[in-house]
């Protein structure tokens, strides 16, 4: 039996901030000469033309400024209680409205046909949450399975995906939502941490959702099929990625060497996935690539000795959107499925990387808007196709 991801749909907040002017801001905010020059290169290296933020104002002396002044006219941090509440307000009402869009975009499915809501998502926490909120205020049923997937990181999308797939398996009549949504300039610090620095000159906010089933896609309908999932630890960078709740959001250990150690292993990590679908590296035209940085995606190009094409979307969504965890991943997903010039029917690699050092993995066959009736290409993953 075959499983689909039968629609995805992303969304941003309203607020954008452009990357030179947010390497402006964060040099008049740390007042240091040499850590300006630092900070100069993180963003002028980064890859990334712009992000997406919920926080409407940082330091302009408004209501709700993030960097609200003191009567004493110091800049103070807001503690993680605070950042905490706007991750709830405005997790709140991003995850409603893209779960309406996602019913509303995906063919042949209604808002009643929805049997379960898997929500993901590391940048806060509310309860009753986003999974609540969505069957409460668009009327699914009360007996909707609610699933939350949090603290996981950049990868999470994975592990969602991987069990709605396991769902749709068990219950072929099950149709699944997976909602990712990252609220990561909650967590901006004004300090001389050199993660700190990076972190901030990396991270945005954003939301994705997809829609997973077993039903037949359309004809003319643009989808994944799902094969099969892998996970890979790579122990040795344990320290150089994890975070943990302080008092003013989460302190985020993300090491300059996260990329090295990522490139240096990533050969070996892959190997498993492509022989579950009995496929060599060259059977994959696309890659979707997390881009939790352009080093990251250097790296992964390099050890994989992929061309500029091959990981083009990563590229792409990284200058547009930055790095929004585990929601970046469907963005890039998005992109590939979109693309106009690509071949009807292709196999694509997806990864995604996240604290212990994770790998986690995933082989989909994207379906370009083609009848379904011609199982000639397919994964090699799926017993009920070969």
């Amino acid at each position: 039996m075959s499983v689909w991801i039968q629609h995805i749909e992303t969304m941003t907040p309203e607020h954008v901030i452009p990357q030179d002017y947010a390497s402006g801001k964060m040099q008049e905010w740390i007042d240091d000469d040499r850590l300006s020059r630092l900070i100069r290169v993180l963003y002028k290296k980064s890859g990334i033309d712009r992000r997406y933020s919920v926080i409407s104002s940082f330091d302009q002396n408004l209501p709700g400024d993030f960097f609200p002044l003191d009567t004493d006219g110091r800049r103070r941090e807001l503690s993680t209680a605070e950042r905490n509440a706007i991750y709830a307000r405005e997790s709140h009402r991003m995850s409603v409205e893209l779960a309406r869009r996602a019913i509303a975009g995906c063919p042949g499915t209604a808002t009643q046909d929805i049997t379960h809501v898997i929500t993901v998502s590391c940048t806060g926490f509310s309860n009753p949450g986003p999974d609540y909120h969505i069957v409460n205020e668009l009327g699914l049923s009360d007996t909707t399975q609610r699933y939350n997937l949090g603290f996981m990181g950049c990868y999470a999308a994975f592990p969602g995906m991987r069990m709605a797939k396991q769902f749709c398996e068990a219950n072929p009549d099950a149709v699944v939502l997976v909602m990712c949504l990252e609220l990561c300039s909650l967590h901006l610090q004004l300090n001389d941490r050199e993660d700190s620095m990076l972190a901030n000159s990396l991270f945005s906010d954003g939301a994705a959702a997809v829609i997973i089933s077993a039903r037949e896609p359309q004809s003319d309908q643009s989808c994944y099929r799902l094969g099969e999932f892998h996970c890979s630890l790579i122990p040795s960078g344990k320290s150089d990625m994890a975070w943990t709740i302080g008092d003013l959001g989460f302190d985020i250990a993300l090491s300059s060497y996260v990329p090295k150690i990522i490139g240096a292993n990533i050969q070996e990590a892959i190997k498993p996935l492509l022989a579950s679908g009995q496929l060599g590296q060259d059977d994959i035209r696309t890659w979707a690539v997390h881009p939790g940085g352009k080093a990251i995606l250097d790296k992964v190009a390099q050890s994989l000795e992929l061309d500029a094409s091959q990981i083009l979307a990563a590229r792409n969504v990284l200058r547009q959107y930055g790095n929004m965890s585990s929601v970046t991943i469907l963005f890039v997903l998005q992109e590939i499925l979109a693309d106009a010039d690509g071949p009807a029917q292709e196999n694509v690699c997806a990864m995604a990387f996240g604290p212990g050092l994770t790998v986690e993995m995933g082989l989909l066959e994207a379906q370009r808007g083609v009848a379904k009736d011609n199982d000639m290409y397919v994964l090699a993953v799926d017993d009920a196709l070969v």
